[in-house]
């Protein structure tokens, strides 16, 4: 900014004070004033105008000049509004307090996003790590007899952890993907068992699958809760027998299995949080619960989770 750029922007100022400056002569010649006095007068008020301007143009360039440095050396240049000096002039202030508006906000959406790509991160490397384990089943399978079953058990497992992390990958923009449209409960239900019987065989896992009912859904979504449901009954309760039930709008999945402890059952769908179970049966993300948290968040499907320890577990979807 150099003192012409600053004296237009004053141009509305400046204008002022010329009027004011003609009238000022013109009544003191009304008054009978001599020339000498207001042409003094006049030249008096012209210097004092330029050392205003002057003046002020000074200090306006080094507060620039000192926040061009301190933007210069901020490295998150977001934050400026939380560095900035505090301005005297009161509709500096207004701008200075949106600023600062803005500047949180900025911060907040940059927090979120840096929250989620670490979450992210750590899911990668949990997910990395479970699926070591069928993969390395498999080639042991391979390098021994061979069993056709035991293979396909251990692909399933795979395939189940890929479908995981791809709809985790995928939740931010599911509604994208949605599909809203006429299912009928029982046939998704049917669908979820079939697709995990190799675990559940292996597991000694019995199903029962009852009731019926149509709602308008998108049916990936609830096919993918459904399994996942199964997958941890697989991993958690074998030998356990499982009741799938729709009846009047209420989905039920209910096992007389192991049962989660009292203190944890309301934790079980947070991000990353395997519990009690998750730890004595091996490695687990955390995240199969979360995920179905969430979908049916975005599906507008309540959900209930009860459980007594040495009992059973009883997941409720309230559509």
């Amino acid at each position: 900014m150099n003192i012409k750029e600053y004296s237009c922007s004053k141009g509305v100022t400046l204008c002022f004070i010329g009027i004011g400056m003609v009238s000022f002569a013109i009544i003191m010649v009304l008054m009978g004033g001599t020339l000498e006095i207001i042409i003094m007068s006049e030249v008096l008020a012209t210097v004092f105008v330029m050392l205003w301007l002057i003046c002020s143009y000074a200090t306006e360039r080094r507060r620039i000049v000192k926040l061009a440095r301190i933007i210069e050396q901020l490295d998150k240049k977001y934050l400026l509004g939380e560095v900035m000096p505090s301005p005297g002039n009161v509709t500096e202030r207004q701008y200075y307090d949106i600023m600062k508006t803005v500047s949180r906000s900025a911060i907040g959406i940059v927090e979120d996003a840096m929250r989620e790509q670490d979450e992210y991160r750590d899911y990668v490397e949990s997910w990395i790590h479970e699926i070591k384990t069928p993969l390395t089943a498999c080639s042991l399978i391979l390098d021994n007899d061979g069993d056709v079953r035991k293979l396909r058990r251990e692909l399933k497992r795979a395939d189940n952890l890929t479908e995981s992390i791809l709809y985790y990958a995928r939740m931010r923009s599911i509604e994208k993907d949605t599909q809203i449209k006429e299912v009928r409960v029982a046939e998704l239900m049917d669908e979820a068992a079939k697709s995990q019987m190799e675990i559940l065989i292996a597991a000694d896992i019995s199903i029962e699958v009852t009731g019926d009912f149509k709602m308008h859904t998108d049916s990936k979504s609830l096919l993918f809760i459904f399994k996942q449901l199964l997958i941890n009954c697989g991993k958690y309760c074998p030998g356990c027998h499982v009741k799938m039930m729709a009846d009047q709008g209420v989905i039920t999945v209910e096992d007389d299995g192991i049962g989660i402890p009292a203190h944890e059952v309301k934790r079980v769908t947070d991000r990353g949080f395997s519990g009690s179970n998750g730890r004595a049966h091996g490695k687990s993300t955390g995240m199969g619960l979360y995920i179905v948290k969430e979908l049916c968040r975005q599906l507008d499907i309540g959900l209930e989770i009860r459980s007594e320890e040495g009992k059973y577990t009883k997941v409720r979807l309230l559509t």
